[in-house]
């Protein structure tokens, strides 16, 4: 694969998700962010939202970036039976999203807008994600233990998985040896006790992507010669 690190990287988000994947791929990156209204017009659903969100952080930040730097900008939403699960503002609401979602398989968008001399680009990635069923004691636990007040949908990809569990598709299993990072995985996963009683059972798609950004895509996105 191309090399990356000659990309000047202007990451549009103050997720510490979003800058550590960048990072352990290899991108050299800077940050920069601004508050902005992230109410979407009515009217759209699902990953209309996420690229919609997108969009509307670049606009704020494009005419901020140097000629020869690349501004990304991306929005993650839980979806489950077309509603959108937001971040939850305390314990009661954290508590009530995941008991709509245990035991139960729903759907993580995240939408990724990519900027450079005024050409943008943006798309979207969806990953199903199947939820164990777990008792209020275990999903109470888990609240206390990771407190996800800044995360859609109320849960860590990168905090809820099985012991052992690979939880990357084949093609992002692929894109890690390309770039010879074989523990870019190893390095995002927070292994403690809490994974005896894992919300996640399964992911069918991008595990990236429900970390809050789709690596593999963005890294394709990057390299396909409009921002070189």
């Amino acid at each position: 694969m191309q090399k990356i690190e000659h990309l000047k990287i202007v990451l549009g988000s103050g997720s510490p998700r979003r800058k550590q994947l960048l990072q352990e791929a290899g991108f050299s990156i800077r940050v920069m962010t601004k508050e902005i209204d992230e109410t979407p017009p009515l009217g759209l659903v699902r990953e209309a939202i996420a690229i919609k969100l997108a969009e509307m952080k670049a606009h704020e930040l494009k005419l901020e970036i140097k000629n020869d730097e690349i501004l990304i900008t991306a929005d993650t939403i839980v979806c489950f039976e077309n509603k959108v699960l937001n971040k939850p503002i305390d314990k009661t609401e954290a508590l009530q999203m995941l008991e709509t979602l245990n035991g139960k398989i729903h759907q993580v968008y995240t939408g990724v807008c990519v900027v450079k001399k005024g050409k943008s680009i943006s798309f979207t990635v969806k990953t199903d994600v199947h939820f164990n069923d777990l008792s209020k004691s275990q999903l109470e636990n888990y609240i206390d233990e990771f407190k996800p007040y800044d995360k859609a949908g109320s849960y860590g990809a990168q905090e809820s998985l099985p012991s052992g569990m690979n939880p990357c598709s084949e093609k992002e299993i692929n894109f890690m040896v390309e770039i010879n990072r074989p523990k870019l995985l190893e390095n995002c996963i927070v292994r403690n006790k809490q994974m005896g009683n894992p919300l996640i059972k399964k992911i069918n798609g991008s595990f990236f992507n429900v970390m809050g950004l789709p690596i593999v895509e963005l890294t394709e996105t990057l390299l396909d010669g409009q921002f070189n």
